[in-house]
Formats: structure tokens, C-alpha cells, sequence
């Protein structure tokens, strides 16, 4: 929706489904670089902009592309009606700037559907219980799709990005990374949840929750995409890793010689989470003399404050030392067959290690291993685990 060129390429290809006969509701975001530009408009004038007057503002980008679209489509003679989020009866909290979807009401939309129009709906933004304007965070477009899919019991959610499917690492690292057919959303979730950028994190728990097919596709390039769904072992057999996802904006802490007493954990974190600060990673080493060695992640962005944080707590503590680094990147390998197979973690640290990359921190659930090494390393790392696990072998299903 960048330009008005493309908010008419994209009403061709409504047209165009409308023509085979579906019933279409769609949903967008902004135009290009309109959010931010409203930001910063309020940030000259107020220091700390007031969150429900920031909704109102930030809401209202939404509202020009889904009038143009409708416009462009009506032009075609395809019947468009548009909706903001309070008009369509998405109803949310009170939380602004980061609101939480409650309930959908589809009457409306569905009433347009049989009359044979197809609705365009402002994505971000809903209302809350007292009629506030209200917005669901960066990327709300996507997860306002998805539970406007769920609520109609679409058959499926078409995600239309800038890339053509999802793939198993970033093709800018890797030159023969390769486009997934499909890949479960347990898998989807862990690569938003380490770096990959295709997907907001809450769209996936969404249809998750609700089991609404999404498929990822390119906005005007023609092609299959990656369809994002549940396991079905009948189908296909899983194979060993799906893709590796990568973080660059990673800091590393460490607060060394802590007493090992219990409640240890809860004294070092507690001020970093009481500061609002999201730790990612941690390891504890217990030493023979007693005391712990207490390592943990969190975003680059909090790096300064947490060192701040933990000194004092150090301090508190009688610690030995702190130590921090943000020149860190996380790698992690993602597959749902890593529960039937063995020897995943070996072929990984192998992999690092015959390029002499040090691993300084491991984390591990059922279906991923994440490690922290020097950012550096970063696309070295990334190009020898594609090829560890041969990833650039798996078949895209337009071969």
C-alpha cells in the first residue's frame, strides 16, 4: 500500500478473486512510511505523547488506504464498502498502543459479503468498552487479518509481504536459502519469536488458537507462497529442521561471584523485570567455592539500563563483578524433527566449531536450540548450519 500506483494494483488483484467468486474481506495497513511520520509529528509536541491521543493520531493512516482502496475498486466496478476498526466492531481493552482483541462482531461484515460487496477493513485498530480509539502495536495489520479470519471462519488468511513465502533463513545471508512449502505454526512461531521478520508473533498465536490457515505470498509477484498449518503426519514426513533464524539486537550480562543462596534468580532478575526490561536467555553456573556466575540476554536497545540495573544490584548482592556485551548475535535452528531424531545439537555444535565459532550461551525447547556467539561470527554461523543440515536439498513445490 505504498503508493497510489500500488493501492491500484492491489484493487486489480481484489477484482480478481471477487471475479472467481470468493467472498473477500481484506484488510490493510498504512502507506508507506505514514506511521512514522505521524510519530513524529506528536513527538514534536509532547515529550511523552499521551497514549490515547497517540491511537487517535496513529489510527488514522489506516483510514486513508482503506478509502482509497474502495474507491479504486468501486472504479472497477467491483462494490468495496470500508470499515475502521470501531465501525467493523472490533472490540479490545483499554490498553492503547498495545490493545488486546476481546470480540469480533461480524454482522456487518457478513451482511456486505451476501450483498455481494467485498470489505476493506482498517487493520491495527479497534475500540474499546467506552468507544476509545485503540491500536494493537507495530504489525497489528496482520493479527487484526487473522482474527477477522477466524471470526468468519475463512477458509483461508492470505498474508501479502514483501517476499514470497516464508524461507529457511534470510536469502540476504544465504544465496540459496530455499522457499518452504509449508511449515507448522509451532515452527512459524519459534522463528517470529528469534528474529524472523516475515510474521508478528501474535498473528501466529492467533491462528493457532483459532486454526486459521495463513499463507504467506508476495503482494505482485505470482506463486504458491508457504501455507502455515498444523502437523499432519499422514501427509508428510517432518523434516529434521525447517529453517534458522537469526537476532542481531542481542546484549549479554553477567553478574560474576553471587552467593549461592536460594532466591538468588528472583534478587538478580527482579529489578531488571520490575524496570520493564524482557530477558531472553539465561545460564547459572554454580563455582567450587560456592558462589554463582548468573548470565541472561536481553534486547540491545536495554542494554545500557540493565548495566545500570545490575550494578546496583550487584552491589546489593556483594557480588564479584559485572560484565556486559552487546556485540552478540543469536542463531537458532528451528524443526518440529527434532522430536524423532537424535543428534541434532551435535551436528549443530559441530558445524560452529569447524568454523571456530565459540559458543558462549545454549537454550533449548522440543523444537528449536538457540545460541549466542559473537555477532561477528553471525552469517558465517548461519551459512555453515544451512549446509550442516542441507537445507538449500529441500524442494519447493513449484519445482
Amino acid at each position: 500500500m505504498g503508493t497510489v500506483e500500488r493501492i491500484q494494483a492491489v484493487a486489480d488483484k481484489i477484482k480478481g478473486f471477487r471475479d472467481r467468486g470468493d467472498d473477500i474481506v481484506v484488510v490493510v495497513s498504512a502507506m508507506s512510511g505514514e506511521t512514522n511520520r505521524l510519530i513524529a509529528m506528536a513527538d514534536q509536541m509532547q515529550g511523552r505523547p499521551t497514549p490515547r491521543e497517540m491511537d487517535v493520531l496513529v489510527s488514522t493512516g489506516e483510514q486513508v488506504t482503506i478509502a482509497l482502496l474502495s474507491m479504486a475498486l468501486n472504479e472497477r466496478g467491483c462494490p468495496a464498502r470500508s470499515y475502521t476498526g470501531g465501525q467493523v466492531r472490533i472490540r479490545t481493552d483499554n490498553s492503547h498502543m498495545k490493545a488486546r482483541i476481546k470480540k469480533i462482531d461480524e454482522e456487518h461484515m457478513r451482511a456486505d459479503l451476501t450483498a455481494g460487496r467485498v470489505v476493506v477493513v482498517a487493520g491495527f485498530q479497534g475500540m474499546d468498552e467506552e468507544g476509545n480509539i485503540t491500536t494493537l502495536g507495530r504489525g497489528g495489520s496482520d493479527t487484526t487479518a487473522v482474527a477477522l479470519a477466524a471470526a468468519l471462519k475463512a477458509d483461508e488468511c492470505q498474508i501479502y509481504t514483501d517476499v514470497d513465502g516464508v524461507y529457511t533463513t534470510d536469502p540476504r545471508v544465504v544465496d540459496n536459502a530455499r522457499r518452504l512449502p509449508r511449515i507448522t505454526f509451532e515452527e512459524m512461531l519459534e522463528m517470529a519469536s528469534l528474529g524472523s521478520k516475515i510474521l508478528q508473533i501474535r498473528s501466529v498465536e492467533f491462528a493457532g488458537k483459532y486454526n486459521v490457515p495463513l499463507r504467506v505470498l508476495h503482494s505482485f509477484q505470482e506463486g504458491p507462497g508457504t501455507l502455515i498449518t498444523f502437523e499432519d503426519d499422514n501427509e508428510m514426513e517432518d523434516p529434521l529442521i525447517s529453517g534458522i533464524a537469526f537476532n542481531r539486537d542481542e546484549a549479554k550480562l553477567t553478574v560474576k561471584g553471587v552467593p549461592d543462596i536460594p532466591g538468588v534468580a528472583s534478587k538478580i532478575l527482579g529489578p531488571i523485570s520490575r524496570a520493564n526490561i524482557e530477558v531472553d536467555m539465561i545460564i547459572q553456573n554454580v563455582a567450587v567455592d560456592k558462589t554463582t556466575d548468573f548470565t541472561f540476554t536481553v534486547h540491545r536497545n536495554d542494554f545500557q539500563h540493565s548495566m545500570e540495573v545490575l550494578q546496583e544490584t550487584a552491589k546489593e548482592l556483594g557480588a564479584r563483578e559485572t560484565l556486559g556485551d552487546n556485540k552478540i548475535a543469536k542463531v537458532s535452528i528451528v524443526g518440529v524433527g527434532m522430536r524423532s531424531h537424535a543428534g541434532v545439537a551435535s551436528t549443530m555444535f559441530d558445524a560452529l566449531a569447524a568454523e571456530g565459532i565459540n559458543i558462549q550461551v545454549i537454550s533449548t525447547s522440543e523444537i528449536k536450540i538457540s545460541v549466542v556467539i559473537a555477532e561477528k561470527y553471525l552469517e558465517l554461523a548461519v551459512r555453515a548450519l544451512h549446509s550442516a543440515f542441507e537445507l538449500d536439498q529441500i524442494t519447493s513445490d513449484t519445482e
